[in-house]
């Protein structure tokens, strides 16, 4: 799964940085690009090879959305279109394991950014370093979320969804800084300490999330609905998430 996000992440920034790039609009008005096809076609031939007998949910093939199943591979593969079509760089490779309902592995790369999290072996979560050699893993950091300061904590919010209700949301708490990030590079700064608390009023699928939410898992953070607080599941009919809420396990929680 590594080595496909980084065989990915090339084409994508083959792509970024060329003088131009063709962007189509889907049927649901949000915006596609010859990089998401590209890496797309790249990761799920890589992925059917070494896992024939897994199921395949990807974004950008329809017919992959109306399985019914709770063990599978998720991928976004270029997550924060809007990001990469903007030109700036808030965009990631998503490649995940869903097992019974829950992410247990996950690889989130963000070549623009130069930064690539995933869960290793045992599902522990690691941001290595780069210069990122495809067949050998470099040195890797261990991902700890923080132990957070309920009186002052740190939030990040979407770059391209933020709106009132999030805000409002946002000032039940209290926030010493907040920052914006695009694309599954919020659950990584959760992941990696650098923020506390991540709420998401908004729509989402299940494979903007899986892997982001795999790297947190595996730094010892949480994901949940934002309704009842229950863990976020995957499996759902249609892929589609309710609002969530990332978080550090020491962030006290405030209702909806």
């Amino acid at each position: 799964m590594r080595r496909l996000a980084l065989e990915a992440g090339d084409k994508i920034m083959e792509i970024y940085q060329s003088d131009d790039f063709e962007v189509k609009t889907k049927s649901d008005a949000s915006p596609v690009t010859e990089a998401d096809e590209a890496a797309d076609a790249l990761i799920s031939v890589g992925l059917r090879d070494i896992f024939p007998d897994v199921p395949l949910v990807t974004e950008e093939q329809s017919d992959s959305h109306e399985q019914q199943v709770m063990t599978f591979l998720i991928v976004d593969p270029l997550d924060g279109t809007k990001e990469f079509v903007k030109r700036r760089g808030d965009f990631t490779v998503n490649i995940a394991l869903v097992e019974d309902g829950v992410p247990t592995r996950g690889v989130v790369y963000a070549p623009a950014r130069g930064r690539m999290f995933y869960t290793d072996s045992v599902g522990k979560s690691v941001e290595e370093k780069g210069p990122f050699d495809k067949e050998t893993p470099g040195e890797t950091v261990p991902l700890a979320v923080s132990d957070a300061d309920n009186s002052a904590l740190m939030v990040v919010a979407s770059k391209s969804h933020r709106d009132e209700a999030t805000d409002a949301y946002i000032n039940k708490y209290s926030v010493a800084d907040s920052t914006s990030a695009g694309s599954s590079l919020k659950f990584c700064l959760v992941a990696t300490g650098e923020a506390d608390l991540y709420p998401r009023l908004g729509r989402t699928m299940e494979w903007d999330t899986a892997a982001g939410h795999a790297v947190l898992n595996g730094a010892g953070g949480r994901v949940v609905r934002f309704d009842d607080h229950s863990p976020l599941a995957y499996g759902k009919p249609g892929f589609a998430n309710p609002f969530f809420i990332a978080y550090a396990p020491t962030v006290v929680l405030k209702e909806g």
